[in-house]
């Protein structure tokens, strides 16, 4: 499997209007950051991006928020975005780092080859004084995306359930600490509050700095921290699927195997009757 890779804002700007690269706008918040990233998208973008939503592109018969549709939806989806699995995608957000290593990590699973992110996001972008584009961008021509589900990159609850009971993997909860120990209510309704008996916790921001991923050291001082096993598999996991994904791009980093990722995440965990759920510290 490819790394996901990381690319600065000179490095994107000196490809725009590369046919072989499409870029992306991953941005998606939380209700509580009370921003629409559809309006940002339309006041101001990295020209020629085109717009990825992760509530439109999902599996439509679950529950669950933005969970993996089927792989040939994904590819009916993005193939009418123009986009090929021969493409090269690069993916930013709104945030810096937040919801592109999520868009990145779902274009992987499906079968793209080469994937960026844009370390620091719009801000970088901004930052950098480079254009932007606002309104509605350009159609592009349907292009044909063969889609090549990785099992092995998505996690469910069986695997999760295993991973705890059986030891087959470390589960790591990208949740803040509060919400980890139970301290804080979760941010949707109907789910407890807690964590998985025997996950453990990082929270994804101590594998960022100022929007951007932290280097390797500091990646790993967290991941000591947090107790992980280098030798030992890994399963990412969080409130809804969007920040395991941030752990999971900082674990590649380190030249880790990229770790499984739990779709369900809590939003499936904590609203469960038959899962266990605890308080406190891992």
């Amino acid at each position: 499997m490819d790394r996901i890779e990381l690319v600065t804002a000179d490095w994107l700007f000196e490809r725009l209007g590369d046919p072989g690269i499409v870029v992306l706008d991953g941005s998606y918040y939380l209700p509580a950051a009370k921003r629409d990233p559809e309006a940002e998208f339309l006041a101001g973008h990295i020209p020629g991006a085109v717009r990825f939503d992760l509530d439109a592109v999902k599996d439509r018969n679950s529950a669950l928020p933005h969970m993996l549709p089927e792989p040939d939806e994904f590819a009916a989806a993005v193939g009418l975005m123009g986009i090929s699995d021969e493409h090269m995608i690069v993916v930013y957000d709104g945030a810096g780092i937040f919801a592109s290593p999520r868009v990145a990590w779902t274009f992987r699973t499906f079968g793209s080859r080469k994937v960026a992110i844009l370390d620091g996001g719009f801000p970088a972008w901004l930052a950098a004084g480079l254009p932007v584009q606002a309104g509605e961008p350009a159609p592009r021509v349907a292009a044909d995306f063969l889609a090549r589900y990785d099992d092995a990159a998505v996690a469910n609850l069986v695997d999760v359930r295993e991973a705890l009971e059986a030891g087959t993997a470390q589960v790591l909860d990208a949740r803040s600490a509060a919400r980890f120990r139970g301290e804080e209510a979760e941010p949707r309704a109907g789910m407890r509050s807690g964590h998985m008996p025997g996950a453990l916790n990082l929270p994804f921001g101590a594998v960022l700095k100022d929007g951007r991923l932290a280097d390797p050291d500091t990646i790993e001082e967290a991941l000591t921290t947090a107790g992980i096993d280098p030798s030992r598999p890994i399963v990412t996991t969080c409130g809804s699927g969007v920040t395991a994904a941030i752990l999971l791009l900082a674990i590649e980093r380190t030249g880790r195997p990229a770790p499984a990722l739990y779709d369900g995440s809590w939003s499936e965990w904590g609203s469960r009757e038959d899962t266990e759920v605890v308080s406190g510290p891992a």
